[in-house]
């Protein structure tokens, strides 16, 4: 019988993220830190908005771009936020989450052979969507000493001719790092000298803990090569909602919405009305939301130098990324070992690429309870490591 697989799709690595998580939720008694999703429930005003647009009838297509309003409250937030200013009719495409975001950018920018750069440790889907389009995804190692940091001198020794996109995943997932105005503008430098475009995922922009979110976008030269791509999931725990946006040059905008069109025709219509409440009313429970991720990220930060695990501390998203090389073991080995005898699921560092070898991402998505009985856990896991 003829293959009637793609080798293409065949030869692409499953979800590492997943793995444990369908592990977790078949054994009893597991805590599960290992899964990017918020634990709080939608805020009602979200929900309620949501709920009446069902019961006046508002299940049907909207236009393939997304609401008017939706995409005029999304030009509104971003001019808040990050002081770039988009037109809502040409640069902004509402989408079923950031993910398909980054899947039709690819698709609309990428010929074959074109080389995409992808700063790691990172989310896992960039380097299944750069070959999904024909890219040949390009991994730029980040280092710990550098906070997982990307560096112009990483960047500038990872541009090649065939260079197109650089991937700028900050605030980061899985290690929290983030990117301040001093860092990005040597990268936004190299990035013009050398004429590439920058596919910036911010779907976590609203949870940093130090300063203000920064977005390339928003330096000199920079929204022109820029696509921002963003959502609802983290920021306003809607992950079930299904739907995200990309901001991107007219030019730009306009062929990813013709993919958008075959693939999709339009995200979820009730998410849409709900997100415009969103929007326009929630800022007060998205600071109450960060405000709790700020206080477990603390904990976890304290419980770490308490029981001497190295660990850098992150400002930015829901995840710590703390060094387990001393246990002579792999990440993968260290975090199977954790929940056969603790019951405790984190995620391998090497499934966000080589470089997250040697580390775990440990999401704080979770109450201050379940974080306080899985470091007992974890505790009581490295004592024996390191007596053994």
């Amino acid at each position: 019988m003829r293959n009637p697989l793609s080798k293409k799709i065949v030869e692409i690595e499953p979800s590492g993220i997943r793995k444990f998580f369908d592990v977790v939720s078949e054994m009893p008694d597991a805590i599960s830190l290992g899964v990017g999703e918020p634990d709080f429930d939608t805020p009602w005003r979200i929900r309620e908005e949501g709920i009446y647009s069902l019961e006046r009838g508002r299940t049907f297509y909207t236009s393939n771009a997304g609401l008017k309003d939706l995409k005029i409250e999304i030009s509104k937030y971003l001019k808040r936020k990050i002081d770039v200013a988009y037109d809502p009719d040409k640069e902004i495409i509402v989408t079923v989450g950031g993910s398909e975001g980054i899947d039709i950018a690819f698709r609309a920018m990428l010929d074959p052979g074109d080389e995409v750069l992808i700063p790691q440790p990172s989310y896992v889907s960039y380097l299944p969507c750069a070959v999904l389009a024909d890219g040949k995804p390009v991994p730029i190692p980040l280092q710990e000493k550098n906070e997982f940091r990307l560096t112009r001198d990483e960047l500038e020794a990872a541009i090649t001719p065939r260079t197109k996109i650089l991937v700028l995943p900050f605030p980061n997932n899985p290690t929290g790092a983030v990117m301040t105005k001093e860092d990005l503008e040597p990268i936004a430098e190299v990035v013009k000298e050398h004429d590439i475009f920058v596919l910036s995922d911010e779907i976590y922009s609203e949870l940093t803990y130090k300063d203000n979110h920064v977005s390339i976008a928003s330096l000199p030269g920079m929204k022109e090569r820029t696509l921002v791509i963003n959502g609802f999931s983290k920021s306003f725990a809607m992950t079930g909602w299904r739907l995200g946006y990309v901001c991107a040059p007219g030019e730009i905008a306009k062929q990813m919405l013709k993919i958008h069109q075959y693939a999709i025709l339009c995200a979820p219509t009730n998410s849409q009305y709900a997100a415009i409440e969103g929007l326009r009313h929630c800022d007060d429970e998205v600071q109450e939301m960060r405000t709790a991720y700020n206080q477990r990220r603390r904990f976890l930060m304290h419980e770490f130098k308490r029981m001497q695990l190295d660990c850098f501390e992150p400002f930015g998203a829901f995840y710590v990324f703390p060094n387990i090389q001393e246990f002579g073991m792999s990440s993968e080995e260290f975090a199977t070992r954790l929940l056969e005898e603790e019951k405790v699921a984190v995620v391998p560092g090497s499934a966000f690429g080589e470089s997250g070898e040697g580390f775990i991402r440990v999401s704080y998505a979770y109450s201050l309870e379940d974080l306080k009985e899985a470091i007992g856990r974890l505790g009581r896991f490295i004592d024996r490591m390191r007596n053994r």
